[in-house]
């Protein structure tokens, strides 16, 4: 793992982990790093978007001036999702882009999530260069620095995100008219785009927390808070609602009864949908090792194939991109449709979800409840050093023997996060008991050796 970059970009407490001076040298290595093979009248161009939280006009500044001091062009698209600058750096021919966003953590956190012209996540070769800059501020310093006409420019590019709102629409293949459809925008970068698409398509569109104010983005809100969605709904007596966090790169749903659908059960009633049409062309659906195990179960009966991965839509990404397969994601929300976006995207996931809903002519209730969600238990134990942790005999002991006893009918995952520091350990079983029991055996021994 790299010392700034995890799976998620650079991500910290803004102003105190993640400094202005991070993302100087993030944009001046990005200004240099695609400026130097440039002829020599032309300059490259990155693309620029951020959330609503307040240290984004910070961040955006810093990197703006480290590119344009390089001497490439920076092109603001202001508040938008991280879906739509990986559209725009492709649609568009931008050399990369860069998303100021912590995604679904709390204000005052934040993170630089670099994308390159393909509109996927960057290369690692290019991040382990960038690492050397960032680890060294005098090596930063010492990079060229054109004058006058040689620098570049900071231009607006709202329109690159009124573009993205048109294709977004343009995704849909069925009017909403008559739908009542609940969008939970979590006081993030959907509150000024989601409702704009539902409303283009036809449906009666409901929304909370659309109202940022730079510091309430995810505040009992969003993906992380969906108890507040599931209430609105009932209450409303909407047909479905959709909840994404805060850079609404990830979506859960809401069904008619106010019950959570989450991204494992997204996949499941998404990909049977596709192989009932001819359109899952590979029979296989790319899952992280996180995913429910009634996933995998659901998906076997199918005789759908599954493909795990790690944890990240990083890794998502990279499988379904090698094996051409066409929907992957995590249970948390990110959802990759190959044939319409590199990442994970929310609006467009909600989008696909009601396709299928209209299609079968079924609620989204009676299409998630074919999956058996196997009864599940996670807990985050914040640790001094993950790595030392992970290798300890006695819990590797403890995990062997946990995993013998629950045989096929459940299983015991132990990792480390890749953007806290904590270790995550989860078990499934047929029983919600048997599932606590064996998380509780293990973190007990994790918090004797922290």
């Amino acid at each position: 793992m790299s010392k700034y970059f995890g799976t998620d970009g650079f991500r910290g407490k803004a102003g105190k982990t993640l400094l202005a001076e991070h993302a100087y040298v993030v944009g001046r290595f990005l200004g240099w790093y695609y400026q130097k093979n440039k002829p020599k009248n032309e300059r490259a161009k990155i693309v620029i978007g951020k959330d609503t939280r307040l240290s984004g006009y910070m961040l955006e500044s810093a990197l703006v001036s480290g590119i344009v001091t390089s001497g490439a062009d920076a092109y603001l698209m202001h508040v938008t999702t991280t879906p739509s600058v990986a559209y725009i750096a492709r649609i568009d021919k931008f050399d990369a882009g860069v998303m100021i966003s912590a995604s679904h953590n709390a204000f005052y956190d934040n993170g630089l999530k670099l994308i390159n012209s393909r509109g996927e996540k960057m290369e690692d070769s290019v991040i382990d260069e960038l690492e050397e800059y960032l680890e060294d501020l005098q090596k930063a310093n010492s990079l060229p620095r054109p004058t006058e006409e040689g620098l570049g420019r900071s231009i607006d590019y709202a329109s690159g995100r009124n573009r993205y709102i048109g294709y977004l629409i343009s995704c849909g293949l069925f009017s909403l008219k008559g739908l009542k459809i609940g969008l939970d925008c979590a006081n993030g970068s959907a509150w000024n785009i989601a409702k704009s698409v539902f409303d283009a398509l036809g449906a009666t569109t409901y929304v909370i927390n659309n109202s940022p104010n730079g510091t309430n983005i995810n505040r009992n809100a969003g993906s992380t808070h969906i108890e507040g969605l599931c209430e609105f709904v009932k209450k409303e007596k909407l047909d479905v609602g959709f909840a994404y966090d805060g850079d609404a790169d990830r979506c859960l749903a809401v069904d008619e009864k106010g019950k959570v659908v989450d991204g494992d059960q997204i996949m499941y009633l998404c990909a049977k949908h596709l192989k009932q049409k001819g359109e899952l062309t590979s029979n296989t659906v790319v899952a992280t090792i996180m995913s429910n195990l009634g996933l995998f179960v659901g998906l076997k009966e199918l005789d759908i194939n599954v493909e795990k991965t790690k944890v990240g839509d990083k890794y998502v990404y990279d499988a379904m991109n090698k094996g051409k397969h066409e929907v992957g994601g995590e249970q948390s929300g990110h959802i990759i449709f190959k044939k319409y976006a590199t990442s994970g995207d929310g609006i467009l996931t909600s989008i696909k979800v009601v396709e299928v809903m209209l299609d079968t002519k079924r609620t989204l209730n009676s299409l998630a409840s074919e999956m058996e969600r196997y009864p599940q238990v996670l807990e985050n134990v914040i640790v001094n050093d993950k790595e030392r942790t992970l290798q300890n005999a006695k819990l590797k002991d403890e995990i062997e023997k946990i995993t013998k006893e629950l045989g096929e009918t459940g299983r015991v995952l132990v990792r480390a996060s890749g953007t806290e520091p904590v270790i995550r350990v989860m078990s499934e079983a047929k029983t919600q008991k048997k599932c606590q029991d064996a998380v509780r055996r293990l973190v007990k021994i994790i918090k004797e050796n922290n």
